[in-house]
């Protein structure tokens, strides 16, 4: 169940273009589905081998059918069945998406509300905008640890199953990690100083960044939501249940280790950031510290995904006891962390994970039943 984001592009000058945002016509999946719904056979057609040809040349064009049901998950496995993804390479996609993105954030300001509007209702079209990622966030997650698969039958010839190559889990952990730097997540001086308070009866809605400081606009609730969309993927029991099978079943396939390290290094080992990057980065520290300790008290998680978190969370509460701390904050965090981490290692049975910051909704169409 494919549905495409909006084809925006960047023009000669590196201005966010949307002149080709939507295609026009029924695509090529609908095109087989009415044919093999609705065509009319002539007279002695044996009617079963008519249609088995329309799904076989359908297959011929690498053209297949994967469920809402497995679409829909942020646990889903399967490489290329999203919601509203763009493009053949979820990786690639995702880079590309996040160029545009910040082109479109380094010019956001007041021409994104009408004239005459109240200055607060920029804030409801920096929601989108910030999170302009989310959807291809998703589908380059489903390649790490991913498994691409058909809904074969016995003797149509098709592919059954076949783990996400290596270099491609590797290239969307590499794209999904940037997601959560510093410098993708960190809004400009300019762009927060025309976000103010809203006035009375505008007030904040379901698909509102949430916030710490009242009425005023919370830069650091922002940065939370967009946190918690890539680690809530990347960290996903089941996704790091299958990291730590395939793995096992075939060493050159990434590990989960490999993973949480690999997330830990842009995170608490990156150097220290500075100004409101610095502050940034504080929050990355501690979701990706809430989201590892999540993991290895997930009972829902395998045995080696929880055992090898596990071995992760120690393995970093002694590399935050050898460091020194570049500022008061970052001792405060740092501080903080380890006692977390000790009443994990208390009694992990009965450790209860931090609940994971609000995100405004975002899965455009139908509902999160699955």
């Amino acid at each position: 169940m494919d549905y495409p984001h909006p084809w925006i592009t960047l023009d000669s000058s590196g201005n966010p273009d949307l002149s080709h945002a939507y295609s026009t016509g029924i695509g090529a999946w609908d095109k087989i589905a009415i044919q093999y719904g609705y065509s009319q056979f002539s007279s002695g057609t044996n009617e079963h081998e008519a249609l088995d040809a329309i799904l076989s040349k359908a297959q011929a064009d690498d053209l297949y059918f994967i469920s809402d049901q497995d679409s829909r998950p942020p646990g889903g496995a399967h490489p290329y069945s999203h919601l509203w993804d763009s493009g053949p390479d979820p990786a690639a996609e995702l880079d590309r998406i996040l160029q545009v993105r910040n082109a479109a954030l380094t010019q956001f300001g007041e021409n994104a509300i009408p004239m005459g509007r109240p200055w607060s209702e920029i804030e409801d079209a920096l929601v989108p905008l910030y999170l302009m990622h989310r959807y291809q966030t998703e589908a380059a997650a489903k390649e790490v640890g991913g498994l691409n698969y058909r809904y074969a039958l016995r003797g149509d010839g098709q592919m059954v199953t076949e783990i996400v190559s290596p270099a491609n889990q590797q290239k969307a952990l590499y794209e999904l990690l940037k997601t959560i730097s510093p410098s993708t997540l960190t809004l400009s001086e300019s762009l927060l100083k025309i976000l103010p308070p809203r006035p009375p009866g505008y007030p904040r809605t379901l698909e509102s960044f949430a916030g710490h400081t009242g009425l005023t606009f919370d830069p650091d609730a922002a940065t939370e939501s967009a946190t918690e969309i890539t680690l809530g993927l990347l960290f996903n029991p089941q996704r790091a249940s299958r990291l730590a099978e395939y793995h096992a079943r075939d060493a050159q396939y990434p590990s989960l280790q490999e993973v949480i390290e690999a997330t830990i290094s842009v995170t608490w080992k990156a150097p220290t950031a500075h100004a409101m990057q610095a502050k940034t980065q504080r929050i990355t520290r501690s979701e990706v510290t809430e989201h590892l300790l999540a993991l290895a008290a997930n009972n829902a998680a395998s045995v080696d995904a929880r055992t090898i978190a596990r071995a992760e969370v120690l393995s970093l509460r002694s590399w935050i006891g050898t460091v020194s701390a570049a500022s008061s904050e970052d001792k405060a965090l740092n501080t903080t962390t380890l006692a977390r981490i000790d009443l994990f290692l208390k009694d992990p049975e009965k450790f209860v994970p931090a609940p994971p910051p609000p995100v405004p909704p975002g899965q455009p169409i139908g509902d999160d039943q699955y």
